[in-house]
């Protein structure tokens, strides 16, 4: 007899993956009740996979490899292409309604940076939600998957060189009492990094928590410093922040900053058109100059924005702008994270008994810019790699009864600790970086990581010195790091990054 198999995440990459087990028992933990805590459940693009007339899987690769900047590893990125038709097959039997023609046949869109038309999509944005609640629906019916909801993962237990298990609390207040659950292997799934970051379109759970629990076990973390951000966040200081859609600027609204003047003209030659990291970035250096920026559709949509753009407009309206008559208030905001834990291609890391899938991973799939609607692809494909290997390993850990942690401390994290972290790092490691701010970031979250009271707060500032270690080390822009020291791609550094925790917390190289 053996412990359960523990998922740590419930998103798209960890419910898959129960789902792929079944009928072998799998323990869900999730922070949020399964699907409202994940990024999965927001994302609007859809599924990329070649499977329409005229695409390859090596077209694919090839679209992949370009966005990647060099550092995608070619291998992982083809087998997971072709896999993709598969996984979308799997997808349909789980309930997904993919969007489709009159004869029966998926519809597939383009997106940027595709050479072909290979998105699978429902209802043209709403692939994301439909495709979580068709998994939460298939969970909830499958009996192998015992699902724990409002558990926060602190820890990990090694023993004898392989994990063992989780620490975890059933809620984040001080009163809960931190546990142990045994776990004949563990799957991570947790998430991004958003919420490292004070403007971010992820959900409050995404704020690094697996790649610190992994980190502090001694599990290999790669290219943390790749990190995506969306260029036009709506300003409104909501948390998460709601997106102006780069539709938009497609249908010529331009990006000015408050005296009027349009910066991006100066920049690209494509202007609001210019590659999204490019645009993220006038709009990060026109705010740190003091001038703003601001997203203007008056001219371009004018009084057609209700009925054209509802969602934008609605969000706008409740905080008091009418863009038909006024500038968007916008800011860069964290998208997506390429990096976090090292895997192979089982989505094995560098620890025995720990597996990782999804945004929580680094697999060399996304190199150093994540292509347009490869997250979810790969949450899927690895996955569904990860069950095939689990159901094939000998999980020999003995069965072992839950328990109470004697050595637990407090729980929970000190707000004013989390936005000094979340400032930090939109300052010093976000759109802009150089030499100098990245090592007074890096000396900052040392300082806070060794003072931590808290499980939490102390993995979150390990998270955000990950990334700032690993940018401070990269002396080179390349996809979405741009060091403005540094602002040219070095050939000598054309390779993913390696870094483990205690490499990070060392003061000098």
């Amino acid at each position: 007899m053996t412990s359960p198999i523990l998922i740590v995440g419930g998103g798209l990459a960890g419910l898959f993956c129960a789902l792929k087990l079944a009928p072998h028992p799998v323990t869900v933990l999730a922070a949020a009740p399964i699907g409202e805590g994940a990024s999965s459940a927001w994302a609007q693009g859809g599924i990329a996979a070649a499977m329409s007339d005229g695409d390859t899987p090596e077209k694919h690769t090839a679209d992949t490899l370009v966005a990647g900047a060099g550092t995608v590893d070619e291998g992982v990125v083809l087998a997971m292409a072709r896999e993709a038709g598969d996984r979308i097959r799997d997808l349909l039997a789980f309930g997904v309604p993919f969007d489709r023609d009159l004869e029966g046949r998926l519809v597939q869109s383009r997106e940027a940076a595709h050479s072909e038309r290979r998105i699978v999509r429902v209802k043209g944005d709403m692939a994301g939600k439909a495709i979580m609640e068709a998994l939460v629906a298939a969970v909830r019916r499958t009996p192998s998957i015992t699902v724990r909801e409002g558990e926060v993962a602190e820890g990990l237990v090694v023993e004898d060189g392989r994990v063992r298990g989780v620490v975890s609390r059933a809620e984040a207040g001080a009163a809960a009492v931190a546990r142990v659950i045994p776990a004949s292997a563990v799957v991570l799934a947790t998430g991004g990094v958003g919420h490292l970051y004070a403007v971010t379109t992820n959900p409050p759970q995404a704020n690094g928590n697996g790649v610190a629990i992994a980190a502090a076990a001694g599990a290999m973390v790669a290219d943390a410093e790749f990190v995506q951000f969306h260029p036009t966040a709506i300003d409104i200081g909501r948390d998460p922040a709601p997106l102006a859609t780069e539709a938009l600027r497609g249908d010529g609204a331009t990006l000015i900053d408050r005296d009027g003047r349009r910066f991006m003209l100066d920049i690209h030659p494509d202007a609001e058109l210019a590659p999204r990291d490019i645009v993220a970035r006038g709009v990060f250096a026109s705010i740190a100059a003091g001038k703003g920026a601001f997203l203007d559709c008056r001219q371009a949509v004018g009084a057609e924005f209700p009925e054209r753009f509802p969602t934008v407009y609605g969000v706008c309206r409740s905080a008091g702008i009418d863009p038909v008559t006024a500038p968007i208030p916008v800011a860069p905001a964290e998208h997506y994270h390429m990096g976090g834990i090292w895997t192979d291609a089982r989505g094995r890391t560098s620890l025995s008994g720990l597996w990782a899938a999804g945004e929580v991973a680094s697999t060399g799939v996304h190199g150093a810019n994540r292509l347009a609607s490869n997250s979810l692809l790969e949450a899927v494909v690895f996955a569904a790699r990860i069950a095939d290997d689990l159901a094939s390993a000998s999980l020999v850990a003995p069965a072992a009864a839950e328990h109470d942690r004697a050595e637990a401390g407090p729980a929970g994290t000190d707000p004013a600790t989390v936005e000094r972290i979340r400032q930090l790092m939109s300052r010093r490691v976000g759109v802009l970086r150089d030499g100098t701010g990245l090592a007074e970031a890096c000396d900052a979250l040392r300082t806070i990581h060794a003072a931590a009271p808290t499980a939490a707060l102390r993995n979150m500032a390990a998270t955000a010195l990950l990334i700032a270690a690993s940018a401070l080390a990269r002396t080179e822009s390349r996809g979405g790091h741009f060091r403005s020291d540094h602002p040219h791609a070095d050939p000598a550094q054309a390779r993913r990054s390696r870094i483990t925790l205690d490499e990070a917390l060392r003061t000098k190289p």
